[in-house]
């Protein structure tokens, strides 16, 4: 049972399809309609609103929290060609106006943050107030860099590296996990789809963040953990009109479930006054 609006309980997650411009769109919801507005959340690629369902729980206690699969990740349906994060940015406003939301207070992580960003600059009277997990302000070689790295990957290539990824992306990348089945249900949310899982992180390479954020009057929160983005997001805080950066040191990926209440406390400063 859902809790009521700013109750102690947790609130319990449910899960729908909405229709969009590529197919249906997976979600994952939670809480109750009331003051506040709605939280959007986005989530990183080639993952899923999977990892966001810890939050969920926590922030839906006074507010109604949204997590869609971004086309083409989870369960939602993916486009016929490669996108960029506007058409990313475009089919999340159309999902927001389909279900009736209104004005929206949108939480990005990773890729999601720069869909966040790009849903504000198509529809600045949709959007409220951004919370960015990371900040992909890349040098010109930093991106081909990282174009590199994450080049896709055949079939073949991926279903044989699944042993020794997940040690990597276990000790390594996801580290602050403190529940082993989330985390390897995170680890195979980001081995879906391999023939187009990998456009998630094309279209971040092509999508200059750092314009829009030049740009931008909305409000900005950009946590900055110490994950793969730790040494680029700081850059974010010199474009930043009306921002800041906060760094978590020695916070990585999984800080979402592994400080679920101290994450909703700073989510709530900012999005509440």
């Amino acid at each position: 049972m859902a809790p009521t609006m700013g109750g102690t309980e947790q609130a319990a997650i449910r899960r729908g399809y909405a229709e969009g411009r590529f197919g249906q769109i997976h979600y994952r919801v939670a809480g109750s309609h009331g003051v506040r507005s709605p939280l959007l959340m986005l989530h990183p690629s080639p993952l899923s609103g999977y990892v966001f369902e810890n939050l969920m729980s926590e922030m839906g206690r006074d507010r109604y929290v949204i997590a869609p699969d971004t086309p083409g990740f989870g369960m939602s349906d993916p486009p016929a060609q490669p996108p960029e994060i506007a058409d990313y940015a475009a089919t999340m406003l159309e999902f927001v106006a389909g279900l009736g939301l209104g004005i929206v207070d949108v939480l990005g992580y990773h890729t999601g943050s720069l869909t966040s960003v790009e849903m504000a600059q198509q529809a600045p009277n949709v959007v409220r107030k951004i919370v960015m997990i990371s900040a992909t302000t890349f040098t010109p070689e930093e991106t081909e860099k990282f174009r590199a790295q994450y080049k896709p990957k055949t079939v073949d290539e991926r279903i044989g590296g699944i042993s020794e990824g997940w040690r990597r992306f276990r000790d390594d990348f996801w580290r602050m996990e403190p529940n082993d089945h989330r985390a390897v249900n995170v680890y195979l949310e980001g081995r879906r789809n391999p023939d187009w899982s990998s456009w998630g992180h094309r279209a971040a390479f092509n999508y200059d963040l750092s314009g829009a954020l030049k740009k931008s009057a909305h409000q900005i929160l950009v946590l900055n953990p110490q994950d793969d983005l730790w040494e680029y997001t700081p850059r974010a805080a010199k474009l930043l009109k009306n921002g800041e950066v906060k760094n978590l040191p020695g916070w990585t990926h999984g800080f979402l479930d592994a400080e679920t209440a101290a994450v909703g406390r700073m989510l709530r400063e900012f999005l509440d006054h």
